[in-house]
C-alpha cells in the first residue's frame, strides 16, 4: 500500500523553512554578531532543531551569506532590473536607486554592514564574500548610471570610479551609524533628512552648469543683476 501524501499545510510549512531560518539567523546576527551567534539560537528562533538546520544550510558562513542574499542582494538585482528597462534620465534614476538606499538605512537587514566591518578581521571570507556580492555589485550599478548621464550629457564630465563610492557614503554611514552610535544620542539620525540632504548636494554637483541654473519649473535663471546702460559715445560711464 502507498503511503498517504503528507497534509498540505505540512508541505507548505517545510518550504517555508529557508526562508523562515534565514530570517530568525538575521534578527540573531543582528543582536549578537557573527561570531557571538550559535546555530543553536537561530534554530530555537526558528523552532526548529539544530538537525533541521543543517538540512538546509552545513555552517554558519553559508548561513549567514544566505541571509545577505535574500536581505541585501535581492535589493540589488531590483536595482539593476530598474536601471536596465527604465527611460528615466539618468538623474532620475540616480535619484530612485539613493531612495533605495534610504528605505534599506531602515530595515532589519542595515545591521549586516557593521557586522562585516567589525568581523572582517576575524572572518575575511565573509568580507570577501560582501565585498563581492555587495559593495562591488552596487558600485557597478551607480557607474553604469553615472556613466550614461555622462554620455548624455545630463551629468558634467566626472570621476566616474570615485563619484560611485561618494554617492554610497553617506547611506553607509548611516546604517553603521544606526547600529552604533544611535542609541547613545539624545537626537536620532534622520535618515529621510539624511538623504534628502544628500540628493541636493549630489545632483548640486554632478549637474551640468546649465541644469544647476534651472529653477524648479525649468525656466532659465535671470541674472539679477540689472544690465549697465551705455552712453552714445560707446563708453561706459
Amino acid at each position: 500500500m502507498s503511503l498517504p501524501a503528507p497534509p498540505t499545510r505540512w508541505r507548505r510549512r517545510k518550504d517555508a523553512r529557508p526562508g523562515e531560518i534565514v530570517a530568525a539567523s538575521l534578527a540573531c546576527f543582528a543582536e549578537r554578531g557573527f561570531a557571538a551567534t550559535r546555530l543553536e539560537d537561530v534554530a530555537r528562533r526558528a523552532g526548529v532543531t539544530k538537525g533541521t538546520l543543517y538540512l538546509y544550510f552545513p555552517n554558519k558562513e553559508e548561513l549567514f551569506k544566505a541571509v545577505v542574499r535574500q536581505a541585501v542582494v535581492a535589493n540589488i538585482v531590483l536595482g539593476e532590473t530598474l536601471v536596465a528597462h527604465s527611460s528615466e534620465p539618468a538623474p532620475v534614476l540616480l535619484e530612485q536607486l539613493i531612495a533605495r538606499l534610504q528605505a534599506a538605512m531602515v530595515a532589519p537587514a542595515s545591521a549586516i554592514p557593521k557586522i562585516v566591518v567589525a568581523e572582517a578581521g576575524n572572518f575575511p571570507d565573509i568580507a570577501r564574500f560582501y565585498l563581492e556580492e555587495v559593495i562591488q555589485r552596487g558600485l557597478r550599478l551607480f557607474r553604469r548610471v553615472l556613466k550614461a548621464g555622462v554620455a548624455r550629457g545630463e551629468f558634467r564630465p566626472m570621476d566616474v570610479e570615485s563619484t560611485a563610492y561618494c554617492v554610497v557614503a553617506p547611506m553607509m554611514l548611516g546604517m553603521l551609524w544606526r547600529h552604533s552610535f544611535a542609541r547613545h544620542e539624545r537626537r536620532p539620525l534622520d535618515a529621510d533628512a539624511l538623504c534628502r540632504a544628500h540628493v541636493q548636494i549630489l545632483l548640486h554637483s554632478v549637474l551640468p552648469d546649465r541644469a544647476r541654473a534651472a529653477p524648479t519649473g525649468g525656466k532659465p535663471r535671470q541674472n539679477s543683476r540689472p544690465r549697465r546702460k551705455h552712453r552714445r559715445n560707446g563708453t561706459a560711464p
